[in-house]
C-alpha cells in the first residue's frame, strides 16, 4: 500500500513546496496516414462472414484481410489491386489473362496496380512504374519494362537503364528526370511498401478486392481460375454496398 502511494505524496509534496508539476508531454502521433494504424494487417480464415461459393473457398482459394484495408478508389466503386514485381516471371506470365480479364471490366469495378516493394531493387522498379503513370504512359511503358526484363534480359538494376528504356519509347530526359525524382512518386512508391506489409503479401502477383480479400493463381488454381475468383469476390463486395 505504502509503495503504491508514494508517488502520489511526492506530487503533493512537491506542489506544496511550489514545484511546478505541469502537464504530461504530449504524445506524439505515430503518423497522419491513412495507412499508419495498426502497423501490419492479420489474416484471418474465419468462415462466418465468407460469401457462399461452391467453387471457391475461404482460407483456401483466398484469404480474408482484418482488419479490411482503405483502398484509394471512390466509396461506390469495388477496387481491384494487381500487385506485381517487375522481376518475377510468374508476374510477367499473367500479363496476358490480366489484359484480357480488364478488357471486359464492368464500369463499378476500379482496376489499380500496386508495385510490391520489400527490397532495394522493388524499391527502384516501383519508381518506375509511378514515374510511368506520372508521365501519363502507364500501360505502354509497364509493357516495355516488363519486355526489357523478360525478353531481352536486362535487370534494370540503375537508374540509368530504367532511363534508357523510357528514352527509346519516345520519353525525354528531362521528362523522364522531372517524373522519376518528383515527390509524388517517392510518396507513392512509400505508399506501396506499406501495401506490400499491410496486404501481407509473400508471393507476387497477387490480387486484392477492395481491401478486403487477398489470393493469388497458385491458391485459386491457375490465372483462368484466380479471374473467375476475382469476378465472384467483386459481385459479393458490390452486393454488400
Amino acid at each position: 500500500m505504502m509503495r503504491t502511494a508514494c508517488p502520489l505524496l511526492a506530487l503533493l509534496l512537491a506542489a506544496c513546496e511550489g514545484g511546478d508539476v505541469g502537464p504530461a508531454a504530449p504524445v506524439e502521433p505515430a503518423g497522419n496516414s491513412e495507412l499508419s494504424s495498426p502497423a501490419d494487417a492479420l489474416e484471418t480464415d474465419a468462415v462466418d462472414d465468407a460469401p457462399a461459393s461452391a467453387r471457391f473457398t475461404l482460407g483456401t482459394h483466398y484469404r480474408r484481410l482484418s482488419p479490411t484495408q482503405p483502398t484509394s478508389s471512390s466509396p461506390d466503386r469495388v477496387e481491384v489491386a494487381a500487385l506485381f514485381a517487375y522481376a518475377l516471371p510468374d508476374a510477367y506470365a499473367l500479363e496476358a489473362a490480366l489484359d484480357r480479364w480488364r478488357a471486359r471490366l464492368p464500369g463499378w469495378i476500379s482496376f489499380v496496380r500496386i508495385p510490391v516493394v520489400r527490397n532495394d531493387l522493388e524499391r527502384l522498379h516501383a519508381r518506375a512504374y509511378y514515374a510511368a503513370e506520372q508521365i501519363g504512359r502507364a500501360d505502354a511503358l509497364h509493357a516495355a519494362l516488363y519486355r526489357e526484363l523478360h525478353v531481352v534480359g536486362n535487370p534494370l538494376d540503375s537508374r540509368g537503364a530504367i532511363a534508357d528504356v523510357f528514352a527509346r519509347a519516345g520519353v525525354p530526359a528531362a521528362q523522364f528526370d522531372a517524373a522519376f525524382d518528383a515527390y509524388e512518386v517517392h510518396a507513392r512508391v512509400r505508399r506501396a511498401e506499406e501495401l506490400t506489409r499491410r496486404y501481407r503479401i509473400d508471393a507476387a502477383p497477387a490480387i486484392v478486392v477492395n481491401g478486403k480479400y487477398t489470393t493469388t493463381a497458385a491458391l485459386a488454381g491457375g490465372p483462368d481460375a484466380l479471374f473467375a475468383l476475382v469476378d465472384f469476390l467483386a459481385d459479393a463486395e458490390r452486393s454488400e454496398r
